[in-house]
């Protein structure tokens, strides 16, 4: 595969940010790595996969093995970075939101030749990462087939409450949490035959567990299609390896 770092100027954050990228690469003679298939039609699919509170776009390359993963599906990854923002339009900060779910699809559509339809289009996260992408998913279900949370942080209303998040939730979100960054309302006010399928991981230790149980319940309840791989382990990089293939390996990829 290639692997190009891409800093860029964002519109929407008024400043330069950055990228990281996998793009397939066909070819045979690479000792130890399988090629990835030619693109078709209008491009190679794509996931968007998103980093987590303490991370930034180079943290899943640096501790998983995602690059060997996706090496032979030909997959595009797109690894954006949003700092420590709950991919949100922060109250006292930049536009977060608004560059993940409207800018970034355009600057990457401009850049690379991946696919622009729903069917080839994935996203995914870890932690914080997790949260964006089913925020993403659920107000934009038009635009993925997939989406996927690794321990994610699900339920920001009660995680705003705790005190040593105080700061960091005043800074992103000045108050209570709205309908439009809370998860559980979203997804109380969705279609569910409109929304992607969706996939919840969590290790059995995390201390995020209760969240991914209580979410992937309600997701139940409402009657939406929900993969639920709950595993042993921790809030840490060892599980999230293990789990990436099982969920390249569930995306509905054409053919």
């Amino acid at each position: 595969m290639a692997l190009l770092r891409c800093d860029f100027f964002s519109e929407a954050l008024e400043m330069g940010t950055s990228m990281t990228v996998l793009l397939p690469q066909a070819g045979e003679e690479q000792v130890g790595v399988t090629g990835s298939p030619v693109a078709a039609g209008d491009g190679f699919p794509v996931l968007y996969l998103l980093h987590g509170l303490s991370d930034d776009s180079s943290a899943w390359l640096r501790y998983s093995s995602v690059e060997r993963y996706v090496a032979p599906l030909g997959l595009a990854v797109v690894m954006p970075q949003v700092h420590r923002s709950f991919y949100a339009d922060e109250a006292h900060g930049g536009r977060y939101w608004t560059f993940l779910s409207e800018e970034l699809p355009e600057v990457v559509g401009s850049f690379f030749r991946v696919s622009p339809h729903r069917a080839d289009t994935f996203v995914a996260g870890l932690s914080m990462g997790g949260y964006g992408a089913l925020k993403w998913a659920l107000r934009r279900p038009d635009r993925f087939a997939a989406a996927a949370s690794l321990s994610g942080a699900l339920d920001v209303a009660a995680l705003s409450r705790e005190p040593w998040r105080q700061e960091l939730f005043e800074r992103v979100f000045d108050g209570p949490v709205g309908p439009d960054d809370d998860l559980f309302t979203l997804l109380a006010g969705a279609d569910p035959d409109a929304l992607p399928a969706l996939h919840l991981g969590c290790g059995t230790e995390d201390h995020l567990l209760g969240s991914t149980v209580r979410f992937a319940d309600a997701a139940t309840a409402a009657g939406v299609d929900v993969h639920v791989d709950l595993r042993p382990g921790g809030h840490e990089w060892q599980v999230w390896d293990r789990m990436l293939p099982d969920v390249l390996a569930w995306l509905p990829r054409p053919g």
